[in-house]
């Protein structure tokens, strides 16, 4: 089934707070394999001119994708038929520890390729004083529709 084209351009509202810490970092860090100190040390964070641990560049995916109008049944996304098309980030500067960030996604494409739906969903991930931290640019595929 075709996804809802009435959604283009819907944006949703912020989700829950969340707070970014260093366990969240450290465990993320090492679910993907990389080992760079200041993800886990708050001293090396700090030499490298850090307030104190920083998150890997694509942790943003934990909490982007996370808001409940993506689940809305009117958008007609089948989650079994998803597969991850692209995600790409752009920093104004790193998620840290200690940050509280919340997210608002914007579904800012749908369009089929074959038999497939591809939509992309923007979002702004600021920190609850309403710094801009990131956005995040994430392609959804789903297949068969």
């Amino acid at each position: 089934m075709a996804l809802n084209r009435d959604f283009i351009g819907r944006s949703f509202p912020p989700s829950e707070p969340y707070e970014v810490s260093r366990v969240k970092i450290r465990e993320f860090a090492v679910a993907i394999g990389d080992d760079n100190p200041i993800y886990r040390d708050a001293e090396a964070a700090k030499a490298a001119g850090h307030p104190d641990v920083i998150a890997p560049p694509t942790f943003p995916i934990v909490v982007s994708l996370g808001n409940p109008g993506l689940a809305d049944p009117d958008l007609g996304l089948n989650y079994a038929m998803v597969v991850h098309g692209e995600q790409r980030f752009e920093y104004t500067r790193p998620l840290r520890a200690g940050d509280v960030v919340t997210c608002t996604s914007t579904i800012t494409e749908i369009r089929s390729i074959g038999n497939n739906e591809k939509m992309v969903v923007e979002t702004d991930v600021t920190t609850v004083e309403g710094e801009l931290v990131c956005k995040t640019y994430n392609t959804i595929v789903e297949r068969g529709a």
